[in-house]
Formats: structure tokens, C-alpha cells, sequence
């Protein structure tokens, strides 16, 4: 008992607290999982009320977001890396669109943004297409064997930490033929951080904490 109230009204508060977040996630992937716990939860909280109703709705939603989630991560997805430039103009289109998110996790790449730099022959610019659609954008300057990464932006859709296994590990080859050793990502975002980290970067060991590097 907390503040008069009991441990299974705190389950119920809980519930409902999961359930509304899980709403709010951009990913599906972290919206399923956090919508089947909060269901879970409210699932046992209905019966051990007394109200099958709620018992058994919220057992429903707990099964069909185990039904998805088993579909999404069995999914057979087709990826595909397209050497294109900055000033394409589908490209153009789809950095424009997500703007505001860009400049907030990757404020220093606006500066190659229709500048002559973002054009030149150490210019690296990936399209990432996610069976047929766009999911991301890869931009690079070569500097020697250092491939200094100023843009790796996935659309919200797309953000199951797939894209970034496809560029970093299955298909890394295509930056070694180009001469990469190694890569170098400096960013001050605590998300993309996290990111660089499950993608098996390292941080820079000159105290640097917002460096982070991976040999290719």
C-alpha cells in the first residue's frame, strides 16, 4: 500500500502509462514490444479485478502484437545501396523533407548541402532503398584511408538498427573498394551515439567523447 493505494491499482496506473507511451514510439518495432507489455500487464490486472472484458481484450492485443512481431523480425527485406550525389534531385526532395530531424542529430552535415564541397571526388553519397523504398542516406568525405561521416540518417519507419547492420557489416566491402579503412563519426546527439555503438564503433580514446571511430 502506497499512498492508500493498493499494489494492484499501481499495476493498473502502469498499464495504462505503457499502453499511452508505446503510442508515442516512431518505431514500430518499439511500440509493438512496449504495447504488448502495457497490455500484458493490463491483461492480468482485468482478471484480477474480476472484468473478463478487460482480461480478456488486453490478452487479445498482447497475442496479435506477438503475431506482428514474429512477422516483423522473420521478414525477408530486400536492402540496396545507391552511389548517387547531393545535388540529385530526389535526393534534394527527401533531405528537405526531413529537415528539422537532419540538423538535429547531423547539424554539421548542412554545410555540404548545396555547397561545391558536397560534390567533389572524396564525396561519398549512398541512397539506402529498403525493398524498393527510400529508407536512408549515407554522406562521407574521404580523407586519405579516413572516411569522415557527416550524414547517416534513416527515416522514423526504418529505425529497427537493420539499415545500420546492412552498411556497417554485410555490405562494408563497398567502402573498402573504395579505400576506406577506417570510419570516423564525430557527434554530440545521445542517441546516435548509443547507434555508433551497436554498430561496434568505439569512442575516441584522446578524451574525445563525442569521436567515434571503426576500422573497416
Amino acid at each position: 500500500m502506497f499512498l492508500n493505494i493498493s499494489l494492484l491499482e499501481w499495476i493498473g496506473y502502469l498499464s495504462s502509462v505503457l499502453v499511452a507511451v508505446s503510442l508515442t514510439m516512431s518505431s514500430i518495432v518499439k511500440l509493438r514490444w512496449l504495447n504488448l507489455i502495457g497490455a500484458g500487464f493490463f491483461s492480468f490486472y482485468g482478471f484480477a479485478i474480476g472484468s473478463l472484458p478487460v482480461g480478456l481484450l488486453n490478452m487479445f492485443i498482447v497475442m496479435a502484437n506477438i503475431y506482428y512481431l514474429i512477422r516483423i523480425y522473420n521478414r525477408k527485406e530486400t536492402f540496396k545501396l545507391i552511389p548517387t550525389t547531393l545535388n540529385e534531385s530526389y535526393l534534394q526532395y527527401f533531405l528537405d523533407f526531413n529537415n528539422k530531424e537532419i540538423k538535429t542529430f547531423f547539424p554539421d552535415f548542412m554545410q555540404f548541402v548545396g555547397a561545391k564541397k558536397g560534390q567533389t571526388e572524396d564525396a561519398i553519397t549512398l541512397l539506402l532503398l529498403r525493398d524498393a523504398q527510400v529508407a536512408g542516406v549515407f554522406f562521407g568525405i574521404k580523407k586519405s584511408d579516413d572516411l569522415f561521416i557527416y550524414l547517416d540518417y534513416v527515416s522514423a519507419p526504418y529505425r529497427d538498427l537493420k539499415p545500420g547492420e546492412y552498411i556497417y557489416r554485410k555490405k562494408v566491402n563497398v567502402l573498402k573498394d573504395l579505400g576506406v579503412k577506417r570510419l570516423i563519426c564525430e557527434i554530440e546527439h545521445p542517441q546516435h551515439k548509443e547507434y555508433l555503438r551497436k554498430m561496434g564503433f568505439v569512442e575516441g580514446k584522446s578524451g574525445d567523447k563525442n569521436r567515434f571511430v571503426k576500422e573497416v
